[in-house]
């Protein structure tokens, strides 16, 4: 993945809120403002160089597909766009759902598989007289990460499971068409027990 920091994602998470292409206007009602026009310049010509950001005719700005492809492109699952969502920096799951617009529950889903394979933290933090949980990336889930990088996502721990977990799926709804069918009973009956035999082997 190519790096950014936490300004570059400001900026180009500003750009993906306003459709993908951005003004002064937009960076003045922003919370960038607070940088100064000479650091937000820099960052500008920064994203602009690494062909993140391209200048339009009228002084806008308008994200590149190249950069989409870092965190909100569909061919990247879930647990990766969390992963290097972190890796730029930590975050509560409020963040995370603003910045990648993934729904709340499969936020919660991911980031549950990859604290139990330690490739994330929580830590209670207080702020404003609330305890919010913030998620930061551990050093197994940066390898874990990086090595997408040259073997794709399909090689990953989460590749397997996620698919077993659909065809189970697609068995108990199959199960469930063969007990409403009018099928003789044992006919059923044997599809069914062929059908459990294929279910728990994929449980396993």
């Amino acid at each position: 993945m190519r790096k950014l920091g936490t300004i570059d994602l400001e900026i180009l998470d500003l750009a993906m809120k306003a459709n993908g292409t951005f003004n002064e206007n937009n960076l003045e009602k922003s919370e960038l403002k607070r940088l100064g026009v000479g650091k937000i310049l820099d960052s500008l010509a920064s994203l602009k160089d690494r062909k993140f950001l391209s200048l339009n005719s009228d002084g806008s700005f308008s994200i590149t597909n190249l950069a989409k492809e870092i965190l909100w492109s569909n061919n990247i699952p879930t647990w990766a766009k969390i992963l290097r969502l972190l890796q730029i920096k930590s975050c509560s799951i409020k963040q995370i759902r603003d910045i990648l617009s993934i729904r709340e529950d499969e936020i919660l889903e991911n980031l549950e598989k990859l604290r139990k394979n330690q490739f994330v933290l929580m830590s209670p933090q207080r702020q404003e007289d609330k305890i919010i949980k913030i998620y930061e990336i551990m050093s197994e889930g940066i390898e874990e990460i990086d090595k997408t990088e040259e073997c794709g996502f399909e090689n990953t721990v989460f590749s397997g499971p996620t698919h077993e977990i659909e065809i189970i799926s697609i068995i108990d709804e199959i199960s469930k068409n063969i007990q409403d069918s009018k099928l003789e009973q044992s006919e059923k009956q044997s599809i069914l027990e062929k059908l459990s035999k294929l279910k728990n082997k994929l449980e396993i």
